[in-house]
């Protein structure tokens, strides 16, 4: 069933789309801005299920690429987001009709918005991981032999690109340097698919998910419940661990926002010492290993979130700050990514971790180094 994204409904959006972003994705609240910005110029933004899309729709995925902490001061504009779609079309010499997510984290969610409405085209109510991912082909539709080629991108001074790869870990690899020549973020369109293939490739109603996350947080917060135990509850997750930001080490290389968080907890820890536990996060642009001590607790392809302790606000890996109290959650990723080809593409080894896949309840899936 079709229904409409109107402005009133882009801060819950936009908060559930920064909690399923696992840390990056973008800054959310300037994905909110252009969102409420396009939806006032060209009005509201009908959206449709994956079954509501003919088989013969041309779908094209609409989102930034690069690095999240860029996007604070490097902020987009509405031409810059439909430029590539635009491009597409001319470049197939055929209208796109319909817009899709290629992540449904951060502004990421909210990018797609902003290209339907400026394009008069109705959004898909889904997305290729149903969280984030740093890298462009690590989306459902890899796995399903889509390839992310031709990908446009442009950026904000009116350059424009169109590439071929010869496969989609190519096209990253040759868009990421174009990213960093262009400023470190840009806005791509690309992984053309069908109806037929959407369908099949897309986690479905992403869309509807974020709201649920925000309008979650913001009940809880009205009801003075707990928002982190509501939203851990909602994504059938479990709270990792609950403490202060006491160092965070970040930098912006290659295109993302790699670092580290150290978070310790308030109360000494149980074993006698009387230290006090400590969490380490370990990121690239989005939140990858969640370590206890030598205790590993969780890793991709689950989802690793950091929420304001109080609030149960997202917190974005460029927004950890020291002295922030937070809570960390593990959620379940979409099973797809547990498979041995979604782990091969997603997994801690990827990223170069030493480390099999540790799921979010604490279990543990054997994987061979270098698989």
């Amino acid at each position: 069933m079709s229904w409409t994204i109107t402005a009133d409904l882009i801060p819950d959006l936009a908060r559930g789309a920064a909690v399923l972003g696992t840390g990056g994705g973008g800054d959310p609240y300037v994905g909110a801005l252009l969102a409420a910005q396009a939806l006032a110029e060209y009005g509201p933004v009908e959206v449709v299920s994956v079954d509501e899309v003919p088989a013969d729709a041309v779908v094209v995925t609409a989102a930034m690429m690069g690095a999240p902490t860029v996007m604070v001061e490097k902020l987009p504009g509405i031409e810059e987001v439909a430029r590539p779609v635009r491009e597409l079309s001319e470049h197939y010499g055929a209208p796109i009709t319909h817009i899709a997510c290629a992540e449904v984290g951060g502004v990421n969610s909210t990018i797609p918005v902003v290209a339907a409405a400026a394009l008069g085209l109705p959004l898909i109510d889904g997305d290729g991981m149903g969280r984030a991912f740093p890298e462009l082909q690590m989306v459902l539709p890899t796995l399903d032999g889509i390839e992310a080629s031709p990908l446009a991108y442009a950026d904000e001074k009116g350059n424009v690109g169109v590439l071929r790869a010869v496969d989609n870990h190519w096209v990253e690899r040759i868009a990421r340097v174009a990213a960093v020549e262009m400023g470190c973020s840009i806005m791509i369109s690309g992984f053309q698919m069908s109806g037929e293939q959407a369908a099949r490739a897309l986690v479905r109603d992403s869309l509807r998910t974020c709201l649920q996350i925000g309008r979650t947080i913001t009940a809880a917060q009205d009801a003075k419940t707990d928002p982190v135990q509501a939203t851990a509850d909602l994504l059938g997750g479990r709270t990792l661990f609950s403490g202060k930001v006491v160092d965070v080490e970040r930098k912006t290389n290659a295109g993302f926002a790699r670092g580290t968080a150290r978070l310790e907890a308030a109360s000494a820890a149980t074993d006698g010492t009387g230290e006090p536990d400590r969490l380490e996060l370990s990121f690239q642009n989005e939140h990858l290993v969640a370590r206890l001590g030598d205790q590993v607790m969780a890793t991709t392809p689950d989802l690793i979130i950091v929420l304001d302790h109080d609030s149960g606000e997202p917190v974005t890996t460029e927004a950890l700050r020291y002295g922030q109290r937070v809570s960390v959650l593990a959620a379940p990723a979409d099973e797809r990514w547990h498979s041995p080809e979604g782990i091969e593409l997603v997994g801690p080894r990827y990223f170069g971790y030493d480390l099999d896949p540790h799921r979010f309840d604490g279990t543990v899936r054997l994987q061979e180094a270098g698989a």
